[in-house]
């Protein structure tokens, strides 16, 4: 039977990158992009950011890593609803639903990123002004100041802990790619924030920085997809073939 759009075609194919020429061309266009930002990072010595300027990065930083909290627990939800209440799915999903979601996890990164500004705002920055980040971040930011910082220690250990623990809670009760993906990143999160300022170096707080702004998002295509049966035994074919 067709289906209702009356389309022969039940579904289509994405050949991909199957040119060799446009493959290589992106290709060139990502290494001159990689290539020029170390050469700009090698050449230029401090890189210097206005107080303003490292203000709203901390804001804008804040906000997205909050509303990516609260993403991913939608997605535990959605996943929740799909695997336990296929017939109900449609209503405990509808339109209303999902923008629900969407608007509380932007009320929350806004709510929670000018709770972290507001508290930085507060702080006195006396002679020193380097930063040991790559980043305008809380703790790099907080080891700079020459006024006591126990207040905005208090508030991120709150704000992140709510942020951090009770999503947690929620989304461990789905499937196993999505334990990893949130175990990655609210685990390298709690890592970071939820200790004493005074615990660790700037070093492993650049770590693990780097780990759930750049490695948690890169690894999550590779740890969703291989939950499709296609996508495992074209990876097993592939190892098989390379003698792994």
């Amino acid at each position: 039977m067709a289906p209702e759009n009356g389309s022969l075609v039940n579904e289509f194919v994405l050949m991909g990158l199957t040119d060799k020429g446009l493959f290589f061309l992106f290709l060139v266009m990502y290494m001159v992009t990689v290539l020029g930002n170390l050469v700009y990072t090698q050449n230029v010595n401090e890189l210097h950011i206005s107080y303003r300027g490292c203000m709203a990065q901390l804001y804008f930083f804040s906000f997205f890593i909050i509303f990516e909290c609260y993403t991913v627990t939608s997605m535990a939800y959605v996943r929740y609803a799909a695997i336990c209440n296929p017939l109900l799915y449609n209503t405990a999903m509808s339109p209303r639903v999902c923008l629900s979601l969407m608007l509380g996890s932007y009320l929350m990164a806004f709510s929670g990123a000018m709770t972290h500004k507001g508290c930085m705002l507060r702080l006195n920055f006396c002679d020193v002004s380097a930063i040991n980040h790559f980043f305008c971040d809380i703790f790099p930011l907080l080891e700079l100041s020459c006024t006591s910082t126990y207040i905005n220690e208090l508030e991120v250990f709150i704000v992140v802990g709510i942020n951090i623990i009770v999503r947690v809670s929620k989304a461990f009760s789905t499937c196993s790619s999505h334990i990893v993906a949130v175990s990655l990143f609210f685990g390298s999160g709690a890592f970071m924030y939820l200790k004493p300022s005074s615990a660790g170096s700037m070093d492993e707080v650049k770590i693990s920085s780097v780990f759930y702004t750049i490695m948690v998002l890169m690894m999550n295509p590779l740890i969703y997809s291989l939950r499709n049966k296609d996508v495992k035994v074209a990876l097993t074919k592939t190892l098989r073939k390379g003698n792994f």
